[in-house]
């Protein structure tokens, strides 16, 4: 049994632990790793399809499938571009993530990517209660936060596109583990609230919130 150091170091960069990254790249390279069932994966890791190491794993190969379908819709391929691509290298299909730059601080969603109006509403109200936000809304009468008071972001940002793709990748794994998942809508991260948590030497610790808006 021969490990393929190329695949399991592509693994490993994707985000991969290095124990299921030796496991997965033993005599397979990312095509093999690609093709296996999710009952394979699972067998092979020694873990079970319920967890969420299992989740992270399959959200990885998903991504990889998914950027191999997108260059493949292009017929014009020289024999040294194929032969290069067989290698799998990662530079060609990591795109570079805003989050990780040094300058830019830390930013989460406020709540699960996939969750319900009412869950939405309770995570954000419980979050930004300091504020006293939450307010009556003059047509229905019922309690909304008003969220349109914080600093905006738009969902074309750098960062929102990473937070998006990020959750996207781990629903679309979720989905294909369980038929019976319901997927993230379009257009389901507007009027979201993202968490900007800054460090500072001399400050401190800093929390701020903005609201993710189509335009301005």
């Amino acid at each position: 049994m021969v490990v393929k150091s190329a695949t399991k170091k592509r693994l490993m960069e994707l985000g991969v632990s290095e124990e299921f990254a030796h496991k997965l790249a033993t005599d397979r390279n990312m095509t093999d790793i690609k093709s296996l069932s999710h009952d394979e994966i699972a067998s092979t890791l020694g873990i079970s399809k319920d967890s969420e190491s299992f989740t992270n794993v399959m959200a990885v190969i998903a991504e990889q499938g998914s950027r191999r379908r997108a260059q493949k819709k292009s017929k014009k391929i020289t024999i040294r571009s194929r032969a290069i691509d067989d290698f799998d290298r990662p530079e060609i299909n990591i795109r570079f993530n805003a989050l990780n730059h040094v300058l830019v601080p830390h930013q989460e969603l406020v709540g699960d990517a996939n969750i319900s109006e009412q869950e939405q509403f309770d995570v954000e109200q419980s979050e930004l209660e300091p504020w006293n936000m939450v307010e009556e809304d003059e047509e229905t009468g019922e309690p909304r936060i008003a969220k349109e008071l914080l600093p905006k972001i738009l969902i074309t940002d750098p960062v929102v596109q990473v937070i998006k793709e990020q959750a996207e990748i781990i629903d679309n794994a979720k989905l294909a583990a369980n038929p019976e998942h319901k997927p993230l809508a379009a257009g389901w991260i507007a009027d979201r609230v993202v968490k900007v948590i800054r460090n500072s030497p001399s400050a401190g610790k800093t929390i701020a919130y903005r609201l993710i808006v189509e335009g301005n």
